[in-house]
C-alpha cells in the first residue's frame, strides 16, 4: 500500500478526481470540503484523512464517508475504512521528539516566491512548466530536475516555488531546500562532531521527501562534501523522493564534479533559463508596479520601455532600476507623474556605471555591421528598403540593443527618427531568425567577434 508522501498524494488526487466527477453538479460543495483535504497516514486497514475545518470533518464522516470509500476501491482495488481528523487535531497529535542529530535547523522556504508571483515569458517558460509538474507530482517524473541559469535568471525563486506548492498540497510533506553552502557548512560541523557516518546519510533516508538545493556548483573542490552529496542523492532517489537542482551551467560543464554525478544529474531533466527579452521584463516590472504603492497610471509607457531594454540583463538588475525609481517617485517627487525625463534623472548613475563599463557605442556597431555587409552607415540609418539593407539594418538594431543596452526610443532617433514599435519589429525578427537560422547565427557571431563579445 502507498506509504511514502508521493505515493499517498498520488492516491488522494486520483480519490479527489473520483469525487470531483460524482459531485460535477455541487463544485460549492467539493471546494468548501474536499478540495483541501489529504491523507496523514494509512495504517493497516484505515486511512486518515486531514480536513481543514471541523465543519468539513464532520460533513465527511456524516455525508460522503460511503462516497469517499468506494472512491478508495476504486482507486487502490481495497476496502479501507476511513478516520477523518482536523487539521488542528492533526497538528496537536505529532509526537513531540528530542532528536539526536539535528541537521538544516535554519532551513526554510521563501513564503514569496511561488509560482503565483513568477512572472512567465519565454525565457523560462520551459523550466516553470517543469517546475509546476514536478511539484504536482514529486519523485514520479523528472528526477532529477535540474535548472541551470546565470545569476538572478529566477532558479531560485523556482526551486523555493516547489517546495512551497509541494507543502501546501501536502502539509505533511518534509521538504528540505538548502543552498550548497549550506550543505558544506552542515557537513564540516557534522565530521567535526566525530559523529557516526551514518547518521547524516540515514537523515536524507528518514526525513526527507523532497529536497531542493541550489547552487550546486559551490560544491566544487570539495570531494568528501560532494562523496556525502551523492550519498544524499542515491539516497532520495532510490526511495522515489524528489530532487531539485539548480546551477550556474549546463552539467556537462561542471568541471570538478565526479562523472557519475553529471551522468546522474543528465539523467533526468536539464533546463535552462536564459536572459528575459523585453516583453518578458515589461511583464516583470508591471507586476512589480502592481504589487508596490505606485499606479502604474503614474508611469509613461516609455519608461516601462526604458527599464526593460536597459536592465534586462537579469531580474535582479531589472528590480533594482525598480526599486530606485519607485524611491525616487515615493520620496524625491511624490505625487508627480513619472515622465521619460524625470525617469533618465533618476536612473543617471545606474546608466553611467552602465557604460562606465562598456566601451561599446551605437556609432562603433553601425561602422561594423556597415562594413560587413559592404554598406555604408548613412544607408543603415536611411530611408532605403531593399532585402540586405533591411537586414542589415535589423541586425544592427539588434546588436545595439543586446549589447549595448540603449532604449529603443533612441535606437528609432539613431536609425532616421524611427518608431520605438518599428525598432522593436526589427529586433524581434533577428531573435526569432537565431532560433533556426544558420546563415543569422554564424552572422551574428561573426559582429559579435569584431566586436569584442
Amino acid at each position: 500500500m502507498p506509504q511514502t508522501i508521493s505515493e499517498q498524494t498520488s492516491l488522494w488526487n486520483n480519490v479527489l478526481e473520483y469525487v470531483k466527477r460524482e459531485l460535477k453538479n455541487d463544485q460549492m460543495i467539493y471546494d468548501n470540503f474536499f478540495r483541501n483535504s489529504y491523507i496523514d497516514s494509512i495504517v493497516g486497514s484505515t486511512i486518515t484523512v486531514v480536513t481543514d475545518t471541523g465543519l468539513a470533518r464532520n460533513i465527511l464522516q456524516s455525508n460522503y464517508k460511503d462516497l469517499l470509500m468506494r472512491a478508495v476501491l476504486e482507486t487502490t482495488g481495497t476496502n479501507f475504512d476511513l478516520a477523518f481528523i482536523t487539521e488542528e487535531e492533526h497538528t496537536s497529535k505529532r509526537p513531540v521528539k528530542v532528536e539526536k542529530a539535528t541537521f538544516f535547523a535554519n532551513a526554510h522556504l521563501n513564503p514569496k516566491y511561488t509560482f503565483d508571483s513568477f512572472v512567465v515569458g519565454r525565457s523560462n517558460k520551459e523550466a516553470y512548466q517543469a517546475a509546476l509538474i514536478t511539484a504536482a507530482n514529486p519523485g514520479n517524473l523528472y528526477n532529477p530536475l535540474l535548472i541551470f541559469s546565470d545569476s538572478g535568471l529566477g532558479k531560485t525563486h523556482l526551486l523555493h516555488a516547489i517546495g512551497n506548492e509541494i507543502r501546501k498540497k501536502n502539509h505533511s510533506a518534509k521538504v528540505l531546500c538548502i543552498s550548497a553552502e549550506e550543505f558544506i557548512d552542515e557537513y564540516v560541523r557534522f565530521v567535526q562532531g566525530a559523529k557516526d557516518d551514518q547518521t547524516f546519510s540515514q537523515y536524507f533516508k528518514n526525513s526527507v521527501d523532497v529536497f531542493l538545493i541550489d547552487d550546486i556548483q559551490l560544491l566544487i573542490g570539495k570531494e568528501k562534501t560532494m562523496e556525502m552529496f551523492f550519498v544524499a542523492f542515491q539516497s532520495i532517489v532510490s526511495n522515489n523522493h524528489q530532487i531539485v537542482i539548480t546551477s550556474d551551467q549546463h552539467p556537462s560543464k561542471l568541471e570538478g564534479f565526479p562523472e557519475r554525478l553529471k551522468s546522474r544529474f543528465s539523467q533526468g531533466l536539464v533546463l535552462s533559463i536564459s536572459k528575459p527579452d523585453t516583453e518578458t521584463s515589461e511583464q516583470i516590472l508591471r507586476y512589480k508596479i502592481a504589487n508596490s504603492d505606485i499606479d502604474e497610471a503614474d508611469f509613461d509607457d516609455d519608461v516601462i520601455r526604458l527599464l526593460a531594454s536597459r536592465f534586462s540583463k537579469n531580474v535582479r538588475e531589472l528590480e533594482g532600476a525598480l526599486n530606485r525609481l519607485l524611491f525616487y517617485m515615493i520620496n524625491i517627487q511624490p505625487g508627480q507623474r513619472l515622465t521619460m525625463e524625470k525617469a533618465i534623472d533618476a536612473l543617471a548613475p545606474l546608466m553611467s556605471e552602465q557604460e562606465a563599463n562598456s566601451h561599446l557605442t551605437e556609432n562603433q556597431v553601425l561602422e561594423v555591421v556597415a562594413n560587413y555587409y559592404n554598406l555604408t552607415p548613412s544607408q543603415l540609418t536611411g530611408k532605403i528598403r531593399t532585402a540586405q539593407i533591411v537586414l542589415a539594418r535589423h541586425i544592427a538594431m539588434y546588436l545595439i540593443k543586446t549589447y549595448i543596452g540603449t532604449p529603443f526610443t533612441k535606437i528609432g532617433f539613431l536609425f532616421g527618427g524611427r518608431d520605438h514599435t518599428t525598432v522593436m519589429n526589427g529586433v524581434q525578427k533577428v531573435e526569432n531568425s537565431l532560433k533556426d537560422d544558420k546563415a543569422m547565427q554564424d552572422a551574428i557571431s561573426e559582429l559579435k567577434g569584431k566586436l569584442g563579445k
